[in-house]
């Protein structure tokens, strides 16, 4: 079972699709979601939804993350394919996955993550969401983030 709304933030580093290394705070709102593996169709449709909300995350002050267990060559490639412009971050060990107990499954001979999201605020768990259907799931987190006053928009 993944951490909790409440859960303390677990603190974390990996290395984004460029091969920096992030360390996010989660003292502002930050949004992270886990997905099973780069280039796949359902992966690619979450990440272009995200991407197409971005700038509205950004905006409300907002960070977004994606993690999967792929390396930072197939983070690079995926992100320049799709032209995504928010941070992959590579957990080909599943630490990450392993800090925010998400659960982990074989497909086809490979170890994905469970399709996971979190939103962080303040350094703790403010919204888990599991089994996510990743059709229209950017925007649904926007809309709760700024629905439960974790984030507004400037006027």
């Amino acid at each position: 079972m993944s951490l909790q709304e409440g859960d303390a933030a677990p603190s974390v580093s990996a290395e984004n699709q460029h091969g920096d290394l992030v360390e996010p705070a989660f003292s502002e709102p930050t949004v992270v979601y886990f997905y099973p593996k780069d280039d796949t169709p359902g992966c690619s449709i979450e990440a272009n939804q995200f991407q197409a909300e971005l700038e509205t995350y950004h905006e409300a002050g907002v960070e977004v993350y994606g993690v999967s267990l792929d390396d930072v060559d197939s983070h690079r490639a995926f992100a320049d394919g799709e032209d995504l412009a928010f941070d992959l971050l590579a957990d080909p060990d599943g630490d990450v996955a392993a800090a925010f107990d998400v659960e982990l499954r074989e497909i086809q001979g490979h170890t994905v993550t469970n399709r996971t999201t979190f939103v962080l605020a303040d350094g703790e768990v403010a919204a888990v969401y599991e089994g996510v259907d990743p059709d229209g799931h950017a925007r649904e987190v926007l809309q709760d983030v700024l629905d439960d006053g974790l984030a507004t928009l400037p006027e």
